[in-house]
């Protein structure tokens, strides 16, 4: 079954929800503007039922992806169709979207066969940031798990993708990966940052960047 938790944001007329999604329990994020009534989603996976109910009624802004891997982007279609929003996605993937082989999806046809959606509407870069449901949201460049993976920082919060877990970090062995670029992301990147910042993962469960820095056996 898939889990929806709900928190408020640190400062901010915002609600976080999380929706573990498909057979890899890859973690979907929700926010929304209390105000508005304006969403922005990030990384919409496979079999996304309870996040598509969920968002009936809410003004869908963008669907946001720290990467295109196939279990990442399952329900990317699916949310545009339905409430007309942009994809934004880094360049260094901007045909993956509609690539099975490229996304992962072609590999592993046991987990719902090829995975195919339209081209980004938006190309994410390194230092860029975006403004949407009122605030700010930096986009850092972090590869390593994937050439163009990227993390969204909000505020104290960092939406990963599968750059960096709780006590682990993410796979290097898919195409376009490197061990190497992992380690530059997460030591020039994501520990530069305040040590209370709360990482949001693609999978499991949330952390803070004090406690991997402290406790991760990984870097």
């Amino acid at each position: 079954m898939n889990e929806n938790r709900q928190e408020d944001t640190q400062g901010q007329e915002l609600t976080l929800e999380s929706f573990s999604l498909g057979p890899l329990e890859t973690n979907a994020y929700l926010l929304t503007d209390l105000a508005s009534g304006q969403a922005v989603v990030i990384d919409p996976g496979m079999h996304p039922k309870a996040l598509v109910k969920r968002l009936e009624g809410k003004k869908v802004e963008a669907i946001l992806l720290t990467h295109a891997h196939f279990d990442h982007i399952g329900g990317v279609e699916e949310i545009r169709r339905a409430h007309g929003c942009p994809v934004y996605l880094h360049g260094a993937e901007a045909d993956w979207l509609e690539n099975p082989r490229k996304n992962g999806s072609a590999r592993w046809q046991e987990l719902g066969g090829d995975i195919v959606a339209s081209p980004a509407e938006y190309e994410l870069a390194d230092g860029m940031t975006l403004q949407l449901l009122g605030t700010d949201i930096q986009v850092l460049h972090i590869p390593g798990h994937s050439p163009g993976s990227v993390g969204f920082l909000l505020g104290k919060r960092l939406f990963g993708g599968d750059a960096l877990f709780r006590l682990s970090v993410g796979r290097t062995d898919l195409p376009g990966g490197s061990w190497n670029e992992l380690m530059e992301s997460i030591h020039g990147k994501l520990f530069t940052l305040s040590d209370d910042v709360v990482v949001y993962p693609g999978h499991g469960s949330k952390t803070t960047i004090g406690f991997e820095k402290a406790n991760n056996p990984y870097v």
